[in-house]
């Protein structure tokens, strides 16, 4: 099954971009470029939606056709 969450991007004094998600609560990711960000936020979330899926036997984030939008603030 496919899951769309929505992210949020921001640019950190240090340079580096740290990726969260209000959809996803756990999902903290950090790259170089905001690209890298999206694309470590991916796989973490993926691993995090395997593992309540493990835990719970089931998963609370809304699959893609029960989302009209998604958005991903960018920084920078």
């Amino acid at each position: 099954m496919e899951f769309v969450i929505r992210m949020q991007i921001q640019r950190q004094p240090e340079g580096v971009y740290l990726a969260t998600s209000e959809d996803l609560p756990g999902l903290v990711a950090q790259g170089r470029t905001a690209a890298e960000a999206l694309e470590i936020a991916r796989d973490v979330a993926s691993r995090l939606i395997e593992a309540r899926r493990e835990r719970e036997g089931r998963v609370t984030v809304p699959a893609v056709a029960e989302r009209t939008e998604c958005t991903i603030p960018v920084g920078g």
